[in-house]
């Protein structure tokens, strides 16, 4: 019988402690992003410790934040007072989170990793949860990832390709897509050169 921690427990234990695994400071995708993101109700999807959800509030969206982990949630809720902004924080799973219909702006996926047909049918909803010229914004660590030591998932099954992403999200006019190597610095979690795939995708309308 498999004794191993269920993911929310091992995300629970991860955001449980005192320090925060991802740092406070937006991803650098993100942010060098802002420009092209509108404005409005955005979404962010497994969103940790809140760092993204609240430089978005910051940056004027109204945001909504979804955690497989109460802890992660908690510490959304904390960054974000401290920061004197509001975010709307839940726990729960991305597996069968309602996303709605035509409901958002803009929807945020940063190192979001599932097993690959919870994220295909994930990126099936989002698709539709996105309003007619709304946006979605990815950054993921790629195959090419395993074994750096630098963050990331450690099976290749739950990263992304270009390739994959382009058929999950057909239904979307894709502004930005790519592969490449950066360095990510983003608390303990994501130190160093990293292999990710970006994208920044339209919904037509």
């Amino acid at each position: 019988m498999d004794q191993s921690p269920s993911p929310k427990d091992l995300w629970e234990a991860r955001y449980g402690g005192d320090g925060r695994i991802f740092g406070v400071e937006p991803n650098d995708f993100l942010r060098e992003s802002l420009p092209l993101l509108g404005s409005g109700r955005a979404l962010c999807l497994a969103e940790g410790e809140g760092r993204n959800a609240v430089f978005l509030a910051q940056s004027g969206f109204e945001v909504t934040a979804v955690d497989l982990a109460e802890s992660g949630v908690r510490k959304t809720l904390e960054l974000a007072a401290q920061r004197g902004v509001h975010v709307d924080a839940h726990a729960a799973d991305l597996a069968d989170y309602e996303l709605g219909e035509s409901a958002w702006e803009l929807v945020v996926s940063i190192f979001a990793h599932m097993p690959p047909a919870v994220r295909a049918d994930l990126h099936r909803r989002v698709a539709e949860s996105l309003k007619p010229g709304g946006i979605f914004l990815l950054e993921a660590y790629t195959p090419a990832q395993i074994g750096r030591g630098t963050g990331g998932p450690p099976v290749s099954e739950l990263t992304m390709t270009l390739a994959d992403l382009r058929v999950e999200l057909a239904p979307l006019e894709l502004l930005h897509a790519a592969e490449l190597e950066r360095e990510v610095v983003e608390g303990p979690g994501h130190s160093g050169l990293g292999a990710v795939v970006q994208i920044i995708a339209r919904r037509p309308g």
